[in-house]
């Protein structure tokens, strides 16, 4: 199926192309700012689907809206119809049709070309009025106000907000793009109006405080929760933006002669990630918590983790290795130890189920 896009090169083209190379049965035609338009006929002919993305939205000429947008649109669909086939059209139409502003006017000319064609020839055609578009390779400081406070927060460069309680409508380049593929698989005769969701909505001060607080977890260690939804969407478009040399970050490592603890990640309610090593024949915790509950994993090396009862002095046992991907986990009321038993030294992941507290450390020294 060859899928004609335009605007390939601009952010939703960039992220669309990808996809669609990922996926078999596709091979896409491109029709850019610096194609000529003659080619546009060509191209129309070669096509099995269009995905129209291609527009102006901050021209240094008014008047570019109306070329760039309602031109541009008429003719592609003009292409179509004189190719005597009906090719489907996906239109990125935006949501600022609503407003009377060249912008606004230019993608609502635009929508009518699309409607006109799908009115006199019944080609199929779906429009999507777009909110404001946010993810990877979005260009900063010109049309996203996301992607220009990743930028430079990631970058350290200052924001500038007028007015912290806007609100934003918002929906993420990924979902824009399955969104489309979906379309691209049933699109019927005639003019469909369809939304991408999720659709989000966040004021321009929440924004900026929860971008901030993604840099901050570098520091702090305290990650965001960052599994689902907009912040999921929001942390993978800042990541995006640091520059390579802040791919990686350093961590307070603290040694002694029994060996290192290093802290990699802390939640705010799930706990936190830690490692740490023994030397042979080191012994590390020997102590008891009242309520917090640890998991351990071997990564290299043999251990032998010791238990006692606080109140029955029951003991137990349980010998495990980097051989085995085994968890030990630790219960309240019991005091606990870990010796490395083998010759070489010993590698342990720690999951604890809350963060470090140095006035509250429900940790009591007590040997097994």
């Amino acid at each position: 199926m060859r899928i004609l896009v335009t605007g390939s090169r601009g952010f939703v083209g960039k992220n669309l192309v990808v996809r669609l190379g990922e996926l078999a049965g596709f091979e896409v035609l491109r029709f850019d700012r610096d194609d000529v338009l003659s080619t546009l006929v060509d191209k129309v002919r070669q096509a099995d689907a269009i995905v129209h993305l291609a527009g102006e939205n901050r021209p240094k000429d008014e008047a570019d809206f109306a070329r760039g947008n309602a031109y541009l649109t008429n003719a592609l669909c003009v292409a179509v119809q004189t190719s005597g086939r009906k090719i489907p059209i996906i239109l990125a139409s935006s949501i600022q049709v609503q407003l009377s502003n060249p912008y606004g006017q230019s993608k609502r000319a635009a929508e009518q070309a699309v409607e006109q064609l799908a009115t006199d020839t019944d080609n199929p055609a779906v429009i999507y009025r777009l909110p404001n578009v946010f993810g990877k390779w979005c260009k900063p400081n010109y049309n996203s106000v996301v992607a220009t406070f990743c930028y430079n927060i990631a970058n350290d460069l200052p924001i500038q907000i007028n007015d912290s309680s806007t609100r934003l409508r918002l929906v993420y380049v990924d979902d824009v793009v399955s969104e489309f593929l979906r379309a691209l698989e049933s699109i019927s005769d005639g003019v469909r109006w369809s939304e991408v969701t999720p659709e989000y909505t966040i004021t321009l001060g929440e924004l900026a405080a929860q971008i901030e607080a993604f840099k901050n977890c570098r520091s702090n260690l305290i990650s965001e929760r960052v599994g689902t939804g907009l912040v999921r969407a929001l942390y993978a478009t800042y990541i995006s933006y640091l520059p390579p040399s802040r791919f990686a970050y350093d961590l307070p490592r603290y040694g002694d002669e029994r060996g290192v603890f290093v802290e990699m990640l802390k939640t705010s309610d799930s706990g936190q990630f830690s490692y740490f090593t023994a030397h042979p024949g080191v012994t590390r915790g020997e102590h008891y918590h009242h309520s917090k509950t640890e998991k351990f994993l071997v990564i290299r090396g043999s251990a032998r983790f010791g238990f006692r009862h606080i109140v029955t002095n029951e003991t137990f046992e349980v010998l495990t290795s980097g051989d085995m991907p085994q968890i030990v986990e630790t219960a309240p009321g019991w005091a606990h130890d870990i010796t490395n038993v083998g010759k070489e030294e010993m590698i342990v992941m720690l999951w604890a189920n809350e963060i470090f507290d140095h006035d509250h450390t429900d940790t009591i020294r007590c040997k097994v």
